[in-house]
């Protein structure tokens, strides 16, 4: 599997740009080598350009998500599970979460290491509404992909090994703001019902 994967990144990167976006794109709903991989070397070999690779990253990616989204639709659970290995427990998470965080459950798969292409399908199967899907992709994926050439066109080669950290970190602090805010959204709305009864 390794060498397969290290075959179709040499592959996108033969392509430049054009390699990046389809990368990108297919990566939101496919087993592919995330675009990271090639982002950073792009980013690395022409900093000047990092914000440019970093916009085609992002609007590649929610291009495929939005054909992830349409897959669950119109695939269901069966194509989920052909794709995923008879995952259901994968789906049961997803579902968990979207239950929990709603469309922060997007926007925490676009952003982190988690397999971002199960919550496009699976946001189809939910039934997620379409625009708040995208929305909560677009600041995940712009998020993710801005912050890594960001770093790199600032820091270069020496913060390279240092990427998935600052990731980490990031996550950390997003993901605590958004469990306050939600539970601080969730006291207001159970102290207004309390008012009202």
């Amino acid at each position: 599997m390794h060498e397969i994967f290290v075959s179709m990144n040499n592959f996108f990167q033969s392509m430049g740009v054009q390699g990046l976006a389809i990368n990108s794109a297919v990566e939101s709903f496919f087993l592919v080598p995330p675009p990271d991989f090639l982002l950073i070397a792009m980013d690395l070999a022409k900093p000047e350009k990092a914000l440019y690779y970093a916009a085609v990253c992002t609007f590649a990616s929610i291009a495929g998500a939005a054909v992830g989204y349409f897959i669950g639709i119109f695939g269901g659970r069966p194509v989920f599970n052909f794709m995923f290995r008879n995952k259901q427990d994968k789906l049961d998470a997803v579902e968990k979460m979207y239950n929990e965080y709603g469309s922060f459950a997007v926007f925490f798969s676009a952003f982190t290491p988690i397999p971002y292409k199960v919550f496009t399908i699976a946001s189809g199967i939910l039934k997620m509404n379409f625009w708040k899907f995208l929305l909560a992709s677009f600041f995940g994926r712009g998020g993710r992909f801005f912050l890594v050439s960001i770093v790199l066109m600032l820091f270069g080669e020496a913060i390279k090994k240092y990427l998935e950290l600052v990731i980490l970190v990031v996550t950390i602090i997003i993901i605590i703001f958004c469990v306050v805010v939600y539970k601080k959204r969730h006291s207001l709305i159970k102290r207004d019902k309390d008012d009202n009864n």
